[in-house]
């Protein structure tokens, strides 16, 4: 198997999945001719030329409109995103007409769209290039979405969403777009939507994470004078439940770690979930990690907006003798 960042692994999904199916087709802001601002589409445009894989205006809703207007037409779209904020004007399609098309043509039309994007920050970046907008995306009816945390699930979760006839948001940590490398498999390779991975075992506590946080559960998970078991859950919607539920069946207490806003995060779902579903397995409250109820900050002050190793670990100890 290659060894690859997760850019890297984007980069080649991409090329085998257009490859496989004449039908997809890659459009964004600099996609063509730049490669993309991250190079995640770097010679797509060179090896299947500018049809399949072409510039658009700078117009977030006219790329995510087009891709509309594509997939009625038999395509199957993968729109870019430079930046995870700059998907906002896209709310609109997205709400009002790709997580409607099944349910509005009665199941007789598929929707096999795909929003890729950056997300997160840690990268020193500018305002509006550093959210994490992952629920309003799992707020949507009729889109799913999922985000990678290791090279090898950036191309088999993207692989997936491609062949998927629904539409899903694929976000992918930034800050580890080129700082993580892992062994990636060669040719097709495909991580199901719907299904968590564990990192690692353990007995005491879980630590329930996505993307970029995962890296920073694994850090704490190391510091940790405890058996910590750290499970990834990878695709938000549709979510692992089953792999949830058991984990806090086998350790009796979990912190969710996630870098957006806490209010009305995805974390408060899954601990949500766990109220209802194994309050009896629990053995103290469910523990969140989040970022603040800011705007995100500039650069001077990120670190002390993202969740750190030293909160999870003092989040994990005040459970621990609770």
């Amino acid at each position: 198997m290659a060894e690859l960042s997760i850019v890297e692994a984007v980069n080649d999904a991409l090329h085998v999945e257009l490859e496989r199916d004449p039908s997809v087709m890659v459009v964004g802001e600099d996609v063509g001719r730049a490669g993309g601002v991250f190079r995640a589409t770097a010679g797509l445009r060179d090896r299947f030329g500018p049809d399949r894989c072409f510039d658009s205006p700078l117009a977030e809703a006219g790329i995510l409109g087009t891709a509309v207007g594509l997939c009625m037409a038999g395509w199957r779209p993968v729109c870019e995103m430079q930046y995870d904020a700059f998907s906002y004007p896209c709310l609109d399609q997205l709400i009002t007409h790709v997580g409607r098309y099944r349910w509005r043509t009665g199941g007789k039309m598929q929707f096999p769209l795909v929003v890729r994007m950056p997300y997160g920050g840690g990268v020193r970046a500018p305002e509006l290039h550093d959210d994490s907008p992952e629920t309003y995306y799992v707020h949507t009816p009729g889109v799913k979405v999922a985000i990678p945390s290791t090279p090898a699930d950036a191309k088999g979760i993207l692989a997936a969403a491609i062949r998927d006839p629904d539409p899903v948001v694929v976000l992918e940590p930034k800050l580890h777009y080129r700082t993580l490398k892992g062994e990636v498999p060669e040719g097709e390779y495909v991580v199901p939507l719907g299904k968590a991975r564990l990192v690692r075992e353990g007995d005491d506590v879980t630590l329930v994470a996505y993307g970029s946080m995962v890296p920073v559960c694994e850090a704490a998970a190391d510091e940790l004078d405890a058996s910590v078991e750290v499970l990834d859950i990878r695709s938000l919607k549709p979510l692992d439940e089953d792999a949830l539920l058991a984990s806090a069946a086998k350790t009796g207490r979990v912190v969710i770690v996630q870098e957006a806003p806490r209010t009305c995060g995805f974390a408060a779902e899954l601990a949500a979930i766990l109220a209802e579903k194994a309050i009896l397995d629990l053995h103290g409250p469910v523990l969140r990690v989040t970022g603040y109820d800011v705007p995100y900050p500039y650069w001077q002050i990120e670190d002390a907006y993202m969740p750190s190793v030293a909160r999870v670990v003092d989040a994990v100890g005040k459970l621990l003798e609770f």
